[in-house]
This record gives structure tokens, sequence and C-alpha cells, in this order.
């Protein structure tokens, strides 16, 4: 067991630019002295990137329904002129985000486990989450096979949500991070995931799926409770460190 460490120490940080104030002046003057390419222009990055924008394709699609109940699902939501795609895709979204939020959470106990003094608190209240976060997984898997859909596959949102989520298990697997910053990344992903769980709820509610709206409840109430559990920790951490 190890003390509570921080990183924010004083030490060889070298990275400002008042480190160098030659080599700064120097640089300026090159800058200065070289106009831009026509290649580096800020107008030429951005038709660079509107042409990208007009030919790229979307990121993959939703699978066809591969059961009966998931083709006469689809059919009927199609009839009533919804768009059934755009549910499963979130529905999929927040599968895969709990799923790597359980994973955040194995990783933030391991670390906690090592600065946090033995029998503290706090690590009761992180395993408590990590639960919920599986819970929650499990929840949005049944959901999916309810409407016919396949809970492994990977839809466009949550490749999307995986992208994003990658910085923060990076920050929160890297050994070098203390306590607080993993979990800074931690809030993070627990703000996003509240907001989409009330976007979830929102649209269920919208394309006729009341009840599973309503099912949601709980979810959504502990993800509330997420963001505040995990606030609080940091704002304690940050304290004890200032």
């Amino acid at each position: 067991m190890q003390p509570q460490q921080t990183g924010a120490h004083m030490g060889m940080n070298r990275t400002g630019a008042k480190m160098s104030p030659i080599d700064v002046s120097a640089m300026e003057e090159y800058a200065a002295a070289s106009p831009v390419s026509e290649f580096e222009s800020e107008d030429t990055m951005t038709a660079m990137r509107l042409e990208a924008i007009a030919e790229a394709d979307t990121i993959g699609s939703v699978p066809l329904p591969g059961t009966l109940k998931g083709m006469v699902t689809t059919g009927v939501s199609m009839l009533k002129g919804d768009n059934p795609a755009m549910l499963l895709d979130k529905l999929g979204e927040r599968l895969a985000f709990e799923r790597t939020g359980t994973r955040l959470y194995e990783a933030l106990l391991t670390k906690a486990v090592q600065l946090m003094p033995e029998g503290d608190a706090r690590l009761t209240t992180l395993q408590r989450i990590h639960d919920q976060e599986a819970e929650h997984f499990q929840m949005l898997a049944g959901a999916l096979q309810s409407l016919g859909a396949d809970p492994t596959a990977q839809t466009p949102c949550a490749d999307v949500g995986a992208q994003m989520s990658a910085g923060i298990l990076q920050v929160v697997t890297d050994p070098r991070t203390d306590l607080a910053q993993s979990l800074n990344a931690i809030l993070t992903a627990e703000l996003a995931d509240h907001a989409s769980w009330e976007l979830l709820q929102t649209l269920l509610r919208h394309t006729g799926h009341g009840e599973m709206a309503d099912s949601f409840g709980l979810a959504v109430q502990q993800e509330a409770e997420h963001v505040v559990t995990i606030r609080q920790m940091l704002q304690d951490c940050v304290m004890a460190a200032a």
C-alpha cells in the first residue's frame, strides 16, 4: 500500500516557451519571414475538409433484424413512419458505453486499492458503481433482444462512442496518472452517460416504447447519482492535495 499520490508537483518540466526565450525569438522571426503556402492556408484546409465530408460514407450501419420478431417489430415501426434504426443505434450505443464503463471502474478500482488507505469507504462505493454499470449492460442487452435485435452487433453510434471513450480509458489505465486525474476522466464519462440515458428514455417514449423507458428509470437515477458521487470524490482528492 502506497500513500496517496498526486501528479501536481514541481519538477523538470521544459514544455513552456519561457524555458528558451532565445529559441522562441528565432522561431518567431522565421515564422514572420516565411509566408504560408497555399497548402497550409486555413482556406485550403477548410476546402479539404469539406471535400472529405462530401465524399465520406457513413460510419457503419445498423444490422438487419436476425429474427422473425425483429423483422415484425421493424416493419411495424416503419409503417408508423418511425425510423427503428435510430432507436436500435442508440440502444447499441448505451450498451457499448456501459461495457466500457464497467472496464473503466475495474481499472479505477485497481488504482484506488493501491492509492487509497486500506478500508477506505470510497472503495466500496466504487465497487457498487462498477456493479451497477454491469447491471445496466445486462439490462440493455435484454432490451435489444426483446426487440429482436442482436446485442453483440456494433452499431454506428456504438462505434463513435468507443472512439470517444478510448481517451478516457487510456487516462485511467495509465500507471502514471494519479487518483484525481483518473476521477476527472471518469467524471467526463459519467456526465456523458447520464445525459445519454436521459436522451434514450425520451427517444423510447417518442417511439412508443414507454414501458421500456419506465424500466430504465432506476438506471437513469443511478447514473445521476454516479455523477454526484464522482464529482465529490474528485473534489475531495483535489482539496486534499492542495
